[in-house]
C-alpha cells in the first residue's frame, strides 16, 4: 500500500475510533510464550499498547482459524524479575526502559527476546546492526501537580536551567510565583523519556539538585506528588492514561498535569481536543517511537524473519490493521506514514 492511501485509511479509523476506551491490555503475557513466538520487552512508555497489540494481534490469528503462525508477545518494564521470556529460555533480569532493553536485545538470540521496544532514537553508544522500526509519533513535555506552584508553561532554556540547578527558585522565573524550591527529577537512567526530554531543552548538565529516581510516566510515584516537582513525561502515554481511560494502580499520572513550552515567544500546547498537538508533535519536542530488531533477523529471508515483517514491517499488521489503528488512538499515539521503515545502526 503506498504511503499516502494507508496514511489517509488510517486517519479515517483513527477519527472514529479515538474516543473509543480499547480493553486495557497492561499486562505480562498470560501464557508462556513458545520459542517461535515473538517476544519483547524494554521501554515502558509503549508497554501497554504493544500488549494491546499482543491481544488484539493474536486474536486475529485465532479468528482465521491460524493455529501455526507465531504469536505477539511483550513483557512490561516493570514488575518481578528476573522473568523466563520464552518456553525454555534462561530467566534474565527484567529489562526497564528502552536503554535496558536493546541491551537485553543485543545480549540475546530469539530463543529469549526478538525486539525491544524504544521511546527514543538510536543513540551512538548503541551496538551495530540494529534496526529502529518506526510504530507511530510521540512528543514529549514537561508535568507538575495539579494546584501546585510551577507556571502553565516554560521555556526550553528555562527548564535547561532548572536541571543545572541555576534556576532553583520558582521566583527566578517570575518573581508573582511562590517563593519555593523547584524540585526537578527525571525518569530512571534507561528512560527514553529521559533521554528525548534532555535532548530537547539542548542537553544540560545536570545539577545536583536533580534526583532520579521514579519510573517514567508514573505519576503515582509518593515523590511526585509535590507542589513543587518538575517531570518530564509522553504526551501520548499520558493521553492513553487518562483520554484513553488506561490507567493502572501504579500507572497513572496521579497529581501530574502536562504543562506546555514557548519557543521564540510562541506557546506551544502539548495537547489539543485530547490527542497530541500537531505543531508539537513537529517541533523539537515530538518523537518516532520504535521497535528494535537485530538485523540479520530482520532483513533475513527465512520464516522468522517473514513472521516480523508480518506482524513490524511496512505491509505489516501494526502498519495497516484497522484494529491496531484504533489500539494507537486509545493508547495516545499518533499514526505515521513511516511506520514500518527501519533505521540501521
Amino acid at each position: 500500500m503506498r504511503i499516502g492511501s494507508r496514511l489517509l485509511a488510517v486517519g479515517a479509523v483513527v477519527a472514529v475510533t479515538a474516543s473509543l476506551s480499547v480493553g486495557s491490555a497492561s499486562a505480562d503475557p498470560g501464557v508462556v510464550p513458545q520459542a517461535q513466538d515473538l517476544v519483547g520487552v524494554g521501554a515502558q512508555t509503549t508497554y501497554s499498547v504493544l500488549n494491546q497489540f499482543s491481544v488484539d494481534y493474536n486474536a486475529s490469528l485465532a479468528a482465521k482459524g491460524d493455529t501455526t503462525s507465531p504469536r505477539l508477545y511483550s513483557w512490561d518494564a516493570t514488575g518481578t524479575s528476573p522473568v523466563v521470556t520464552k518456553s525454555g529460555a534462561a530467566s534474565v533480569p527484567r529489562p526497564d526502559g528502552a536503554s535496558a532493553g536493546i541491551k537485553r536485545l543485543v545480549g540475546s538470540t530469539g530463543a529469549t527476546v526478538d525486539f525491544a521496544r524504544s521511546d527514543r532514537s538510536p543513540v551512538e553508544s548503541d551496538a551495530r546492526g540494529l534496526d529502529f522500526v518506526v510504530v507511530a509519533k510521540d512528543a514529549v513535555t514537561w508535568s507538575a501537580a495539579k494546584n501546585g506552584n510551577a507556571p502553565a508553561q516554560l521555556t526550553p532554556a528555562q527548564l535547561a536551567s532548572i536541571y543545572s540547578c541555576i534556576i532553583t527558585n520558582w521566583q527566578q522565573i517570575d518573581p508573582s510565583l511562590p517563593n519555593a524550591t523547584i524540585k526537578p527529577y527525571l525518569p530512571q537512567i534507561d528512560a527514553g523519556t529521559r533521554a528525548v526530554f534532555l535532548a530537547s531543552i539542548g542537553r544540560p548538565t545536570l545539577g545536583g539538585c536533580v534526583v532520579t529516581a521514579p519510573e517514567e510516566n508514573e505519576g503515582t510515584d509518593p515523590a511526585l506528588n509535590d507542589p513543587n516537582v518538575v517531570f518530564p513525561y509522553s504526551v501520548g502515554h499520558y493521553l492513553g492514561q487518562t483520554v484513553g481511560g488506561h490507567s493502572t494502580t501504579t500507572d497513572a499520572p496521579g497529581n501530574l498535569t502536562l504543562r506546555n513550552m514557548v519557543v521564540n515567544g510562541t506557546t506551544l500546547a502539548a495537547v489539543t481536543n485530547n490527542v497530541i498537538d500537531g505543531n508539537f508533535a513537529n517541533s523539537q519536542f515530538g518523537n518516532m517511537v520504535y521497535n528494535v530488531f537485530r538485523d540479520a533477523e530482520w532483513s533475513g529471508t527465512d520464516a522468522h524473519a517473514q513472521a516480523l515483517q508480518n506482524v513490524f514491517g511496512y505491509d505489516g499488521w501494526i502498519c495497516n490493521d484497522p484494529t491496531a489503528a484504533a489500539d494507537l488512538a486509545s493508547y495516545g499515539f499518533l499514526a505515521t506514514p513511516a511506520c514500518g521503515t527501519a533505521t540501521l545502526t
